[in-house]
């Protein structure tokens, strides 16, 4: 088929979901209503159906009383037990698929079930409606006149008792549908590659003479690749490499840090980016707006969605609410009930509402990913804000950070500890944290309180990193490539001790 013809039918085919999303768009409600119940019927004769009588629910508040909220460690047993081959524990149709899944660089992995159903009508459903929501708002777009330069995990498939274990993004491309493999680039042969800097050699290899029109990935890791294709082919920007390239599609970790970065990379005001918001548990929302800070949470992908205002979180007095009743500027940890048999699960993620008409999202950080060592109750959206706006200050570029608490000691007061890896350092280090600092008081009055007059807080102490100590830390750990993140902010130092000792 000519590409131009298959441009137009594939353009028109996309468009006419945008029709089905407006049916949520107007009635958000009923729609999570009705994903809760065809769950909960679908579920009823499962083993968990069975214990908390899903038979006999008829409203969201029987739900919310009779089955609790749960954290991974409280299901492993279950999931293990349909690794091991068990079927009809917590979802009816068979479970052979387990997103292998760490968040950050925890030793423990979690193996997130992935049922037949969320692969199509979530992860595979929400690949064809970002690409209908942006082909909706760029009608001239030319997206598939050319190929997706896809950067997914590092990690093959393993299988064990006949179930398949891997990165998420392996389980997606091993089961991906035909237009989606004709449509990327490098193949499904090199995507699965283990080896993480071979890996990388081998899509430049394969990419590099194709007419990519969009990008799709997480942030920090593209980076990388970007730069040694630059590096390899000697060009200045990618648009003397892949002239017909368009759209970024990314998350995964915070753009804010990279921003700058990707603009000299891509000096072309026309060109797009757009945010996703997906995870081993499922794919939850999309950017649905040219140049928006903010993503439409999608209602229909056998998701339904409940959230703990923050300032209850873990406390004895913690409230859980569904989406309607859900209010703006508010940070919530989310819960999740799914296609995949996750029934009220606590998926760790925080997020703000930035509008209930339709219920756009920004997320804020994770609940134990925060520094609250002295009721500063700094989040990562704070810190994120906080270092983009002293980079613009003082110029500076940053490509990785972790950040933790100096505990008070007999004669010491406490403090923040950052450790940030520069691609372009600020001429003065001390200027860099007195900006931070600064910034940091005018977004968090919390913060703010506690470095007032120094009475319980210093201000910050900031090191600069070597070259390649955040990728050299994580390669020690074998956490090179795709879904793993450097741990942001923490309330402890295991992370920044470590990275201190490589520092030196």
């Amino acid at each position: 088929m000519p590409i131009p013809l298959f441009n137009s039918i594939a353009s028109w085919l996309l468009k006419k979901r945008y029709h089905q999303i407006e049916l949520f768009l107007k009635y958000p409600g009923e729609v999570q209503e009705e994903v809760l119940f065809q769950l909960l019927g679908i579920a009823e004769d499962t083993k968990i159906g069975r214990e908390h009588e899903f038979d006999s629910i008829t409203s969201y508040k029987t739900f919310a009383e009779r089955i609790p909220i749960v954290t991974y460690e409280e299901i492993e047993p279950l999931i293990e037990r349909t690794r091991r081959g068990e079927q009809n524990i917590f979802w009816p149709t068979t479970i052979k698929w387990f997103a292998k899944s760490s968040g950050t660089t925890n030793a423990k992995s979690k193996f997130i079930p992935v049922s037949a159903e969320a692969l199509e009508d979530c992860h595979y459903k929400s690949g064809k409606d970002l690409l209908c929501l942006y082909l909706n708002n760029n009608e001239n777009s030319q997206l598939f006149a050319g190929k997706s330069l896809r950067l997914g995990g590092s990690k093959e498939l393993y299988e064990d008792n006949g179930t398949f274990f891997g990165d998420l993004s392996a389980i997606l491309i091993d089961n991906m549908p035909f237009w989606a493999e004709l449509s990327s680039t490098p193949s499904s042969r090199v995507s699965l590659m283990s080896e993480w800097e071979t890996k990388m050699d081998a899509i430049i290899k394969e990419s590099i003479h194709e007419n990519v029109t969009s990008l799709a990935g997480v942030p920090s890791w593209m980076l990388v690749l970007l730069n040694q294709v630059l590096e390899k082919t000697g060009k200045q920007d990618l648009f003397e490499i892949w002239e017909n390239l368009e759209v970024y599609f990314h998350g995964g970790v915070s753009f804010n840090p990279y921003l700058e970065q990707y603009h000299n990379l891509l000096p072309k005001k026309s060109f797009n980016y757009y945010e996703i918001y997906n995870a081993s548990e499922g794919f939850f929302a999309i950017q649905d707006r040219n140049n928006a800070d903010d993503l439409l949470l999608m209602l229909d992908y056998g998701i339904f969605y409940e959230f703990i205002p923050m300032e209850t979180y873990g406390s004895l007095d913690q409230k859980v609410i569904p989406l309607w009743e859900v209010e703006v500027h508010k940070n919530y940890a989310i819960i999740i009930t799914t296609n995949s048999g996750l029934w009220r699960y606590k998926i760790g993620d925080t997020v703000r509402f930035t509008s209930t008409n339709p219920y756009r999202i920004k997320i804020t950080g994770r609940t134990k990913h925060h520094i609250n060592a002295f009721g500063e109750e700094l989040i990562i959206e704070n810190a994120e804000e906080a270092l983009r706006s002293s980079c613009q200050k003082t110029g500076a570029e940053i490509m990785d950070y972790t950040a933790a608490p100096i505990f008070m000691s007999r004669n010491e007061k406490g403090a923040h500890e950052w450790i940030i890896e520069f691609r372009k350092a600020p001429e003065e280090i001390e200027y860099f944290t007195e900006v931070l600092d600064n910034a940091l008081k005018s977004i968090n009055s919390d913060y703010e309180a506690k470095r007032y007059n120094s009475m319980t807080l210093k201000m910050p102490k900031v090191h600069m990193a070597r070259k390649n100590l955040f990728y050299d830390w994580l390669k020690s750990k074998g956490k090179l490539g795709g879904q793993h993140k450097i741990p942001r902010l923490s309330n402890d130092r295991v992370y920044v001790d470590e990275l201190l000792e490589m520092n030196k």
